[in-house]
């Protein structure tokens, strides 16, 4: 039994997690850094690819993550059209910090916040940096947990294809 325990708990994950693939973004009510609320539904870039990365201000490997994108995202977004949203899973307590963070990187994302976790329990984002991707038409093709350096190559790679460019 404790051998197909953590066997189990890895086929489970795995359904969950392939699952979300090719579903679109539930309706969830996210808010903007100005308190603007935001039904998730809605975001779109023109038929391009949409990155959306749940991160929080406490996270070391999301801000790293979103530090290294941010080198290379104008050349991304030139040679793709694709556009990143940043979704703060920071909560009430932290919330206070995400915008004078983001002012300090100087990030071009769209950046939203997701206080209550609504939209992070919608996705099943259980820890973060966690990281989807969408095709032109919304749906999820792909999605990444965690981060190492060099997953934003991948990332890219993913990016490209969804838009014909090698």
């Amino acid at each position: 039994m404790k051998i197909l325990l953590p066997l189990l708990t890895a086929a489970c994950l795995s359904l969950s997690t392939s699952a979300q693939t090719g579903a679109k973004l539930p309706s969830v009510q996210v808010q903007t850094m100005a308190g603007k609320k935001v039904d998730t539904r809605t975001l779109s870039n023109d038929g391009k690819p949409i990155i959306v990365n749940f991160w929080a201000t406490w996270c070391a490997p999301c801000k790293r993550e979103l530090a290294t994108i941010a080198e290379v995202y104008e050349t991304w977004q030139e040679e793709t059209g694709v556009k990143l949203i940043a979704v703060s899973i920071d909560d009430a307590r932290s919330m206070a910090r995400v915008a004078p963070y983001v002012n300090g990187q100087g990030w071009d994302y769209e950046v939203l916040l997701d206080p209550n976790g609504d939209l992070k329990r919608a996705l099943n984002v259980n820890n973060v940096p966690h990281t989807f991707l969408l095709n032109g038409d919304g749906e999820i093709v792909y999605q990444h947990n965690n981060y190492e350096p060099g997953d934003e190559k991948e990332l890219y790679a993913k990016v490209k294809a969804l838009v014909g460019k090698k």
